[in-house]
């Protein structure tokens, strides 16, 4: 079996992490010549291409896998860190880049209950990069071999992958106040929900209409839509009067129980199930990556919620 170069394989990360050669060979301190002669030096050593030169730039399947290969390496200098803080504390140095591990979380979760589990591992010294995408395409990130776990909507568990349910989150239609005062003083209806602009996470978000559609019994339903790509910005948008939305009711809890949003149709509900994948491998690092985030949600999210499609 070859052996690759460790800085030929971080480079290759560099450049599909960073999408780019220029802000590649910026990460890694050496000038772009020298990215290119590496990554041509990996390609010849696999024999093969390991980069679609495109907009932005991809890894082939084969670079896929050793991206992958990467990551495995990453997790098991952090094992060792880990264990050698634990023979030497206080001897830690800052984190290099090749050290850091990904996951993939998706925005709402990072918005609501994802992120404070994992500040102690952070705290410890765990370089940690999160990357965020719609629930229903971070497992794509885990796929491809960009991080070793991922929160996300599928039930089936990836190849090489061991999957954990997390339980679901409840999504709930609200408005502001004033807003929901002038426009939908009634609430939510079947009468009125198709002249009223939601505010969704992106292109991607079918949320509000899978809302719309267990409420009323509807087929098929579309909304008019605006849309803003953070959780945090979408509450923001409602809190200005932009329109509805239908947000994770942990988000807006605490701007309801204030009376500055309304929920505009009480009692309804879309629970969208959420599961944890990582790698299938030993490592002391991803158990307490998986530790961390499947605690956290048994906490807060519904174990016995009814599974469904979401973004």
């Amino acid at each position: 079996m070859s052996t690759y170069d460790p800085d030929a394989l971080e480079c290759l990360a560099a450049i599909v992490e960073e999408s780019g050669f220029e802000r590649a060979a910026q990460r890694l301190n050496i000038t772009q010549s020298a990215v290119s002669q590496r990554l041509r030096a990996l390609e010849a050593q696999v024999g093969t291409v390991l980069i679609v030169r495109s907009r932005p730039l991809k890894p082939t399947p084969a670079g896929q896998l050793l991206l992958k290969h990467t990551q495995q390496m990453r997790l098991l200098r952090a094992d060792l860190e880990r264990d050698l803080r634990e023979l030497t504390p206080g001897s830690r140095a800052g984190a290099r880049e090749e050290e850091r591990v990904a996951i993939a979380i998706n925005a709402d979760s990072i918005a609501t209950w994802a992120l404070e589990p994992l500040g102690p591992l952070v705290r410890e010294g765990l370089a940690l990069e999160i990357i965020t995408d719609d629930q229903d395409f971070t497992h794509e990130w885990l796929r491809s071999g960009q991080v070793l776990g991922c929160v996300t909507t599928l039930a089936q568990p990836l190849r090489g992958c061991k999957l954990v349910p997390l339980g679901a989150m409840h999504y709930v239609a609200v408005a502001a106040r004033d807003y929901a005062a002038h426009h939908a003083p009634k609430g939510l209806t079947p009468h009125n929900f198709s002249r009223l602009p939601f505010v969704a996470f992106n292109r991607k978000d079918d949320i509000p209409a899978e809302f719309v559609q267990r409420a009323f019994g509807l087929s098929r339903v579309a909304v008019g839509r605006s849309f803003v790509p953070s959780s945090q910005g979408q509450l923001q948008a409602l809190l200005a009067g932009w329109g509805v939305s239908v947000v994770p009711e942990l988000l807006v809890r605490p701007a309801v129980e204030r009376g500055e949003l309304v929920n505009l149709l009480p009692g309804q509900t879309l629970p969208v199930q959420l599961y944890w994948h990582c790698w299938n491998l030993a490592s002391d690092v991803l158990d307490a990556l998986t530790r961390a985030i499947v605690e956290a949600a048994g906490r807060v999210l519904d174990p016995a919620a009814e599974p469904t499609a979401a973004r």
